[in-house]
C-alpha cells in the first residue's frame, strides 16, 4: 500500500534564528518565481531579475546555457528566449524546501524548488518546433540566498521532456516510462512551515547512508544482490521519476530493470566528482552536482551505440523520506550536454530535420 506518514512541523511558538533564515530565504525565491512571471507578460526581465538576484549572480544553466555570470546574460540568454517561445507561464511548485548546505568547505543556505512551468508552446525554441497547445516543462531549481539576495542557482529542465511533448523526440528509444510526473504522493512538498530540526537531520543521514552504499558498491567486486542493496534505504513500493531519454519507473524491481541495470552495466570507468550542495529540511532532501560523474558509454545505452567517450554527467536528486526509508525520487540530468560529449548534438539534429 502507498505510504502516507505526514510531515513533522516544529512547535508552535517563536522561530529559532536558524528557521527564520530558511522560511526568508523561501520567501525571497518565490518571489523570484513571481517576479519573473510578471516579465513574462511583458514585462523588463532584466528588471524582474535584479529584484532577487545579484548583478553578478552565478548562474548554471543546462546545455547549450552553461554556465553564465551577471543578470542580464541570465535574462537575455535564456529567460527572454524560453518566454517569448512559451507564452503565458505558470510556475508550479511541487517541491520547496530549504537548508544549509552540508558538504565540508561549502558554506551556505539554498532553497530547492521543484516542478513545472506549464505554457502556450507558441513559437519555436532551440529548433523545436511549437505546437500551439500546453506544455509543461520540468524544472528543479537550487538557489543559494544570502543577506536577501540570490548570489547563486542552478536551474535544470528536461528540455528531452519538452521535445517528447511537441512530437520530436530524437533519441531511438527509452527504458522507463514518458509522462507528465505529478508531485510528491503525499502531496506535501512545499514546505511552508518551519520543520522540526531532527526530522530535517533524519532524512539528509538517510541520503548520506545511500550515497555511501552507492560508493561501496561501486568500489567492490562481489557487489551484493540489488534487492538487498535497495531495501536497505527504499521502500519496495519506489518511484523513481526520471529524465526523459531514461525514464520513470516504479518499485525496486522495475528500477532495477528499467534503469539500474542499464545504467551500471552500459555506463563504464565512472568517476565521482562530488556534489555543489546537499541538503534536507523535513522529509524532503537532495543534491545537485556540475558535473556529479564522469563515464564512458561502453555499451548500447539509451538505444545508442557506444561512444568510446567521456562524457559528464550533471544531475539533481530530490528525495521524499518515509519513515525510515525513502519513497520517492525526482531525478533531473543535463541529458543533452551528456549526448553531446559523447558526439550527438541533438539541437544540430533538430535543426537538420526542420530544414
Amino acid at each position: 500500500m502507498p505510504h502516507t506518514t505526514k510531515p513533522h512541523t516544529a512547535d508552535a511558538g517563536p522561530l529559532s534564528e536558524n528557521a527564520t533564515r530558511l522560511q526568508d530565504a523561501k520567501s525571497i525565491v518565490l518571489a523570484h518565481h513571481a517576479a519573473i512571471s510578471d516579465a513574462a507578460r511583458g514585462g523588463d526581465m532584466r528588471k524582474a531579475l535584479a529584484l532577487h538576484m545579484e548583478p553578478d549572480v552565478h548562474w548554471r544553466g543546462m546545455h547549450p546555457w552553461h554556465d553564465q555570470r551577471g543578470i542580464a546574460a541570465v535574462a537575455d540568454r535564456f529567460w527572454t528566449p524560453l518566454t517569448a517561445a512559451l507564452r503565458s507561464p505558470q510556475r508550479r511548485v511541487d517541491v520547496l524546501f530549504a537548508g544549509d548546505n552540508s558538504l565540508d568547505g561549502a558554506p551556505g543556505t539554498w532553497v530547492c524548488a521543484m516542478g513545472h512551468i506549464l505554457a502556450l508552446f507558441d513559437a519555436p525554441f532551440l529548433g523545436i518546433q511549437p505546437t500551439g497547445k500546453i506544455v509543461m516543462l520540468r524544472f528543479a531549481e537550487f538557489s543559494r540566498v544570502s543577506e536577501g539576495r540570490i548570489i547563486e542557482q542552478a536551474f535544470f529542465c528536461d528540455l528531452l521532456h519538452l521535445m517528447a511533448q511537441a512530437g520530436q523526440y530524437p533519441l531511438p528509444g527509452m527504458t522507463g516510462a514518458q509522462l507528465v510526473q505529478p508531485g510528491p504522493m503525499t502531496q506535501d512538498g512545499v514546505l511552508s512551515d518551519a520543520q522540526d530540526p531532527a526530522q530535517s537531520a533524519a532524512t539528509l543521514d538517510l541520503i548520506n547512508a545511500m550515497i555511501g552504499m552507492i560508493s561501496t558498491v561501486n568500489a567492490t567486486e562481489t557487489p551484493p544482490d540489488p534487492r538487498e542493496e535497495l531495501r536497505q534505504h527504499w521502500h519496495d513500493d519506489m518511484l523513481w521519476w526520471g529524465p526523459t531519454g531514461i525514464g520513470a519507473t516504479y518499485t525496486i524491481d522495475r528500477y532495477i530493470e528499467q534503469h539500474q541495470r542499464p545504467f551500471r552495466t552500459q555506463l563504464g570507468a565512472r568517476t565521482f566528482n562530488g556534489h555543489i550542495c546537499r541538503m534536507a529540511e523535513g522529509t524532503y532532501g537532495g543534491f545537485f552536482g556540475w558535473p556529479n560523474l564522469t563515464m564512458e558509454c561502453t555499451g548500447p545505452y539509451l538505444g545508442l551505440p557506444p561512444s568510446g567517450r567521456k562524457a559528464d554527467l550533471r544531475v539533481v536528486d530530490i528525495y521524499r523520506r518515509d519513515g525510515d526509508k525513502l519513497a520517492e525520487n525526482w531525478v533531473f540530468i543535463d541529458m543533452l550536454h551528456f549526448l553531446n560529449m559523447q558526439g550527438l548534438d541533438v539541437l544540430a539534429q533538430l535543426d537538420v530535420r526542420k530544414g
